[in-house]
């Protein structure tokens, strides 16, 4: 059984690869974890000792806020609540109702040392700063002269092994956005054998015809998420909400592996089933080129997040790489959810053990800006093709340069881990003890997920832990995701199981 394929299994996670943990002892409810001595210390202060609930969620300020901001936006059928942020802390939000959550899914997993942490806060604080937080440059024409440093603190630090290059962006979407247009311009250039473009391309271009407009395609996998922009939901396959309605570009998709679990039980099964995805993969790159829309980059996440958490081996990428690299595909890895330690390894990829890097890595969510690392050729060659006004947001490296001072200060990549596997213990055991409703417990680090029997009781048992004081989330079809804060602890970790047992219990 290969390293990932031991990381992902119902049963034997990262203790294949970093050494044993300690099995925890069990208490008198059969299920609830007794904490490690990292639990001893907190490492938020005066963080709250367990959740508290007040009102009935949403509580009476929320609602009534909820219909002023109805009035403005009309567009808040996804909040739940309002949120008290300064009364927010470490692992615990607080609503304007005093009502008070273990949150496991940490803003759809984007808060990466807690809510409020003070080395982020005085990182904020310190005057110096105060210039970089009030003007708000256009980064590609009028940087400030702190910026190449600010880059090469905060990005450059953690870049992935191999990867020297980082393009700040906003968000996750815009990142894929040009990380696909920076691939799309690399792949032209390859084609002109370095030529610069002819009258005709850029004249014919400006009304998106041919040969200005070459039709290249990118290849994506059934399942996944990339963003809501236009061209990301080209590539986005997960759920019917992202792409109702809204026209597309006619990209090739290709299946991601449907693993069967105990991993342990299925090798040959699985891989059978990866085989069968890699086959495909194959087969559309040649296809596409022989209808002369050739595939110009490949673009995957690591671990499928709104797909429902589907894992693959490290066999799957490393043979994936290996089609790229014979067809001439930019390999892509999208770890907007997945990079910054939450996987047990800063960036989940490493876990795959490749022959080389990936010619991209994106990244944004616990690392608070946007943005994408890359190799050398793939750089642009002239000025304004991968451009926006701001491209990247200075005030978040301040903050994500001091977020990975705490990291490393803390061990708090050694404490996903950690965590990682108390809470795979966890659902391990409400799996054995509940398996009428539970199934398929999975996860690297604290990014964990579970499957429950359909979709409606994933939704609500979310509600149910929610309405006790537990924050989980949901993905795919019928799954219940955990996305914690890097500073979530075993003693969070019972919390959050013996919540999920009193809802089961009741269910």
């Amino acid at each position: 059984m290969s390293v990932m394929q031991k990381i992902i299994s119902c049963g034997t996670r990262l203790d294949a690869v970093t050494g044993p943990l300690t099995r925890l002892a069990r208490c008198s409810r059969g299920i609830h974890l007794g904490s490690t001595d990292s639990a001893a210390r907190k490492l938020i202060p005066n963080e709250y000792e367990e959740p508290l609930i007040r009102t009935s969620i949403p509580g009476p300020k929320s609602k009534e806020l909820l219909k002023n901001l109805d009035n403005i936006t009309k567009n808040t059928g996804g909040v739940q609540y309002f949120v008290d942020f300064k009364e927010s802390l470490g692992n615990y939000i607080v609503d304007v109702d005093g009502n008070r959550f273990l949150d496991t899914f940490m803003q759809i997993s984007s808060i990466p040392v807690g809510y409020n942490h003070p080395a982020v806060l005085d990182a904020l604080r310190d005057p110096e700063y105060l210039h970089i937080m009030v003007n708000r440059p256009a980064l590609g024409v009028y940087p400030g002269s702190s910026f190449p440093t600010s880059l090469d603190r905060a990005l450059l630090s953690v870049a992935p092994k191999g990867l020297k290059h980082v393009q700040p962006m906003m968000c996750g979407a815009c990142s894929n956005e040009n990380a696909i247009k920076q691939a799309l311009l690399w792949y032209r250039r390859e084609k002109r054998g370095g030529d610069p473009p002819t009258q005709e391309e850029l004249e014919t271009c400006l009304h998106g015809q041919e040969p200005g407009c070459p039709p290249y395609t990118v290849l994506s996998f059934d399942g996944s998420f990339h963003g809501r922009t236009i061209g990301c939901l080209s590539m986005t396959h997960s759920k019917p909400v992202f792409r109702l309605d809204i026209p597309s570009m006619d990209w090739p998709c290709a299946p991601f592996p449907r693993l069967q679990y105990p991993l342990e039980d299925f090798e040959a099964e699985n891989r059978a089933e990866e085989d069968r995805c890699l086959k495909e993969v194959a087969r559309q790159i040649e296809e596409s080129r022989a209808k002369t829309r050739d595939v110009a980059a490949l673009i995957i996440e690591p671990i499928q997040g709104e797909g429902g958490d589907n894992h693959a081996s490290s066999y799957f990428f490393n043979q994936l790489q290996k089609i790229c690299k014979e067809h001439g595909v930019a390999f892509i890895v999208d770890e907007v959810q997945t990079g910054c330690c939450t996987t047990g390894h800063f960036w989940a990829h490493e876990a795959w053990n490749l022959p080389e890097p990936p010619d991209f890595v994106v990244f944004s969510k616990k690392m608070l800006t946007g943005g994408y690392y890359f190799k050398e050729e793939f750089a642009v060659d002239g000025p304004s093709k991968v451009f926006n006004t701001w491209m990247g947001d200075p005030p978040k490296l301040l903050m994500l340069a001091a977020v990975v001072d705490v990291i490393k200060k803390e061990g708090l990549l050694d404490l996903a881990r950690e965590s990682g596997q108390h809470l795979m213990d966890g659902l391990q055991d409400l799996q054995a003890k509940y398996p009428q409703h539970l199934s398929r417990a999975r996860g690297m680090g604290t990014h964990a997920a579970i499957d429950s029997i359909d979709g409606d009781t994933a939704a609500k048992i979310v509600r149910m832990a929610r309405d006790k004081g537990v924050i989980m989330g949901a993905c795919g079809k019928q799954s219940i995701r955990f996305r914690p804060s890097l500073v979530f602890q075993p003693h969070h970790v019972d919390i959050a199981i013996d919540t999920f047992n009193d809802v089961l219990s009741q269910l």
